[in-house]
């Protein structure tokens, strides 16, 4: 007959299995390095998660430049919207999205470099583009969604993810 998870510690002169041993830690003890508890911050999703943020940062930027330069070059490429509560002209929001883009390009390429400035930059600059995107919603709604989900997924990311040798 096998324990159920829920059972009692052995008690006494009674051998504990290892199989109890192993799926039950006392309360209030850290999770042994290694086992499936330990580190979630560490975990496949966050390791890989922060190249691939990095990947995102850098297309993103490089996109925000395309979009920027765009909304510069000339402005009947973006639809005009009538009354909107944060309206700039389109200019502003070719030099906006030009700044962010050219500032996410060099904080991505440093993040897949590993610098850990490029990290805390990297969150800054993600949620300023999630700031600025809300407000471009209006002439470009789809295309915005997308990159406020990019750029959430971009901060978890950068958020999340603990260097091997930072651990304590």
């Amino acid at each position: 007959m096998t324990q159920q998870p829920h059972a009692k510690p052995p008690t006494g002169q009674e051998q504990t299995s290892s199989a109890w041993a192993e799926g039950h830690r006392p309360a209030g003890s850290a999770p042994e390095a290694g086992s499936p508890g330990a580190g979630h911050t560490n975990s496949a999703w966050a390791s890989g998660g922060i190249v691939f943020a990095g990947v995102l940062m850098l297309m993103n930027g490089v996109l925000a430049i395309f979009q920027g330069i765009s909304a510069l070059a000339k402005d009947d490429v973006y639809a005009r919207i009538g009354d909107y509560v944060y309206k700039i002209n389109l200019t502003g929001w070719g030099w906006i999205l030009l700044v962010l883009g050219v500032l996410a390009v060099v904080t991505g390429a440093s993040i897949l470099m590993g610098q850990t400035w490029a990290r805390v930059t990297g969150i800054f600059l993600a949620s300023l583009s999630m700031l600025a995107q809300f407000l471009f919603l209006p002439y470009a709604p789809i295309w915005s969604l997308v990159v406020i989900a990019i750029d959430f997924f971009v901060i978890w990311a950068l958020a999340v993810y603990r260097p091997a040798d930072s651990r304590v």
